[in-house]
């Protein structure tokens, strides 16, 4: 599990939700890498996009650069494919994460792998899930601009 969110703010938020992907990946017995927590690369990565609504290009940007990052980091192990945890929210769109996953497979030579982690009742496991493990949750998507 590769955990990059540069996105999240304010840091303590950052860690809750650090946490709580350790507390998961130690239930299930899998390991977490742990990228480095950089704001500053998110905040220049969506210069200009600041005023962007929710779900609107900003976001797009967002998982632009965590898709990236991840498919970077899954060619650097030399995984043959990357995907994302990201599609369970049933507030994200899963055929623009496809999308996305898509054109950054082609450009950096990685296959995505597009799962709707949604169906078969997916959303519910992962709150039962939660729930059992007593994880936090969050109650917004991470960013500072969300938080408006």
């Amino acid at each position: 599990m590769y955990f990059c969110n540069p996105n999240i703010y304010p840091q303590e938020e950052y860690l809750k939700r650090l946490e709580a992907e350790r507390t998961l990946c130690k239930h299930f017995d899998v390991e977490l890498v742990e990228a480095e927590y950089n704001p500053k690369e998110y905040y220049d990565y969506v210069k200009g996009f600041e005023s962007e609504p929710e779900k609107g290009l900003r976001c797009d940007k967002c998982f632009e650069l965590r898709l990236k990052k991840t498919a970077e980091f899954a060619k650097s192990i030399d995984a043959c494919a990357f995907t994302t945890s990201i599609v369970i929210s049933p507030h994200k769109n899963f055929n623009k994460l496809s999308v996305i996953g898509e054109k950054i497979s082609k450009n950096m030579g990685i296959n995505y792998l597009s799962i709707d982690f949604k169906k078969k009742d997916g959303f519910l496991k992962t709150n039962k899930i939660s729930k059992e493990l007593g994880l936090y949750r969050q109650n917004y998507c991470g960013c500072e601009f969300a938080m408006r």
